[in-house]
């Protein structure tokens, strides 16, 4: 056994980091699922899941150089919602405080840090870096008129209607809303992926369309080191979110000792999930790339709720209890302020570091409001 153990260890040191530490993650991952850590083993779960996140990046960034942009974003953005999915869906199959809400917690609490943090953050680190953020408005306003239509049929609507009792979907209202921001999401797709991709490519000063390769990378790495990196990709994603949930009854117990409320552990848990898209995106805006920031922003906040509630709608199929879907009403205000802050940022196609403040400002409410409500 330890001959083996040997050899496996000596294997990994020859690797690059960027490969043997997902690994590692995978193997503690399969060591501690389904246990409640505690002490140093929540520590070094923490050390190997930032580990994996920066990982995760790496190589998501080496396959899109190789399909190109838009296709790179969309791939990461897609790949971490489709974890995130399976993720709220165990949670939600295990059961226990707060599941009938924790795809509502969940998916809102993404969207608000796709549409303020990472949004926020890109505009406000390439307008520092560059003057002025500059972007495509026609393609980031498709995106956030997109995020706009799903987020209001899936989270505000199931507040409003009347035909079952509280903030929850019938089963018929269910399926339309999976349908429907299903099919949203995948016309989307097709206009970003399609004619008009280079609406959703990194814009000059000028508004002039700039090559997606003009940023100082090499020539793209082949497909046998895309499919690599590729493999190594959704190892690292899956140790992300697999680990966030082993550490997220470490989490929760320390949530509950300072006092807040269950649905911290789901802000934590989407802070954690989403921590790929968010440096890559502001990686691009210090190179002044901040039209793929934002396509990164606003495709994960889309496909976190286009992706997830038709998911969710054919779990709970399976699952007992109800799905509240429906937004409170400090978190309807919050989400209504984004997107008005969102359109007027994105309307003149190009933001001061003023709007990257106010996307930053919104988001602190909402992480403030959620631990105390």
């Amino acid at each position: 056994m330890s001959g083996l153990l040997d050899r496996v260890s000596l294997l990994l040191t020859r690797l690059r980091w960027t490969i043997s530490v997902p690994i590692i993650a995978a193997l503690e991952l399969l060591l501690t699922w389904g246990s409640h850590p505690h002490g140093l083993v929540v520590a070094l779960i923490a050390v190997l899941l930032i580990g994996a996140v920066l990982a995760s990046v790496h190589h998501a960034e080496v396959v899109a150089h190789q399909v190109g942009e838009p296709m790179g974003s969309l791939l990461l953005a897609v790949s971490v919602t489709v974890i995130e999915v399976g993720l709220i869906v165990t949670l939600m199959a295990a059961g226990g405080s707060g599941t009938d809400s924790l795809a509502r917690d969940t998916v809102f609490s993404a969207a608000m840090i796709c549409l303020n943090g990472i949004a926020g953050g890109a505009l406000l680190i390439g307008a520092v870096r560059h003057r002025l953020a500059v972007f495509n408005p026609e393609g980031t306003g498709a995106a956030l008129a997109t995020v706009s239509t799903i987020a209001v049929l899936c989270l505000v609507l199931p507040r409003f209607t009347t035909s079952h009792p509280g903030p929850i979907f019938t089963g018929a209202q269910l399926t339309f809303a999976g349908l429907a921001s299903l099919l949203v999401y995948v016309l989307f797709v097709l206009t970003q992926t399609g004619r008009y991709r280079d609406f959703f490519l990194p814009v000059a000063a000028d508004g002039t369309v700039r090559d997606a390769d003009e940023d100082g990378h090499a020539d793209p790495p082949g497909m046998r080191s895309a499919l690599i990196s590729a493999a190594a990709l959704v190892l690292a994603l899956v140790a992300v979110v697999g680990l966030a949930k082993v550490e997220s009854g470490a989490i929760k117990d320390g949530v509950h000792a300072l006092g807040m409320p269950d649905t911290v552990v789901g802000v934590v848990i989407a802070l954690l999930v989403l921590l790929p898209e968010s440096i890559a995106a502001f990686r691009h805006a210090m190179a002044d790339r901040v039209q793929i920031s934002l396509n990164l922003a606003y495709g994960s906040a889309m496909a976190s709720i286009g992706l997830t509630i038709p998911a969710i709608a054919v779990a709970s199929i399976w699952i007992d209890g109800d799905l509240v879907l429906g937004l409170d009403p400090t978190q309807i205000v919050l989400l209504a302020i984004s997107l008005v802050v969102g359109t007027l940022t994105v309307v003149p196609g190009r933001a001061k570091t003023l709007h990257g403040g106010l996307h930053l400002v919104l988001l602190a409410a909402f992480v403030f409001l959620s631990a105390s409500p």
